[in-house]
């Protein structure tokens, strides 16, 4: 039931379209009440009833062009959540930025890492410490508006069918010397699959592999399955694989229908980031390693051996 709350939502415009994350927020937001939503980008009919249709009620559209967002963004913000009670920002490196920017300018705290924000009795975050061993909840008493960073997928997005909102053109704010830096690139990492915050299925790699080139059979599977190949935190740090295939506390937070942990023994940094999963099945030669007492599906067996089986039993069946 709504709760009157007045909510603004910070969206980044990305591929052209508001993210997931955005969808995600509105439709969280839209439980306390009416839902404004600060868009930055390019802004087109398609997003503005992708943001209709999740629950926003107002938009207000800074397309800050080549200039690199963080700061104009936050000064015209600023400017504009004064009388809300709660703004929320995503994930991302430009949510996180400016977050801390509108903090900075309002005098304002900001709570980081939430799973969920309850609005009965006064503004709380809920969010876990510890690796995820221990849940807590922080109640906010500062002076609104409370400016809250929350985690991926901790909401679910869902579309309400409403209507187109009305549009607000923000101009670009003269915010000194935060408006020099411009964008004079962009580059988009190629790839022939969902990305690990969309897919359905994820096959991850840990350091059970061994070596960078058996990561090669991770791809594989993954691509056999229509899904993303994903890794721990121990790849990344060895170099095998980018940073962006990352799942773990410091990487990526995914809920894939299907999640295979190939090789990883269930470090809780890791857990942390795919727990939310519907279906987890384990591959690992230790039968005590941490990540069965997670599993739905636990095999014990060298990795080398259970993932090649894998892969020639796909190819056999398509």
């Amino acid at each position: 039931m709504s709760s009157g709350i007045s909510t603004w939502v910070f969206a980044e415009e990305l591929e052209g379209k508001p993210s997931d994350g955005t969808l995600e927020l509105i439709s969280k937001a839209r439980t306390f009440g009416d839902v404004s939503v600060f868009y930055v980008g390019a802004g087109s009919d398609e997003a503005w009833n992708a943001l209709g249709g999740h629950g926003a009620t107002a938009v207000h559209h800074l397309d800050p062009g080549d200039t690199l967002p963080s700061g104009p963004a936050a000064h015209a913000l600023a400017a504009l959540v004064t009388d809300a009670d709660v703004v929320l920002f995503g994930a991302g490196n430009t949510d996180r930025d400016v977050a801390g920017r509108v903090a900075a300018k309002l005098g304002r705290p900001v709570v980081s890492n939430a799973l969920d924000v309850t609005v009965d009795g006064g503004i709380a975050v809920h969010s876990e410490i510890l690796g995820g061993t221990l849940g807590i909840t922080t109640a906010i008493t500062a002076e609104k508006p409370a400016l809250v960073v929350t985690r991926p997928k901790a909401f679910t997005a869902e579309p309400t069918g409403g209507s187109t909102p009305p549009i607000e053109v923000v101009g670009l704010p003269d915010a000194g010397r935060a408006n020099a830096a411009s964008v004079i690139e962009r580059h988009v990492e190629a790839s022939d699959g969902p990305s690990l915050e969309e897919a359905s299925v994820i096959v991850s790699g840990g350091r059970g592999l061994g070596a960078a080139d058996k990561f090669e059979m991770i791809h594989e599977l993954a691509r056999l399955l229509g899904g993303a190949a994903g890794s721990t935190r121990a790849v990344v740090d060895a170099g095998w694989v980018p940073y962006s295939y990352q799942v773990g506390q410091t990487g990526k937070t995914v809920k894939p229908s299907v999640y295979i942990a190939c090789g990883i023994s269930g470090a809780m940094q890791h857990i942390v980031g795919m727990k939310g999963s519907a279906t987890i099945i384990a591959i690992n030669k230790d039968p005590d390693a941490p990540i069965f007492a997670l599993a739905d599906l636990g095999i014990v067996g060298d990795v080398h051996n259970v993932v090649p089986q894998l892969i020639e039993a796909l190819k056999a069946r398509s």
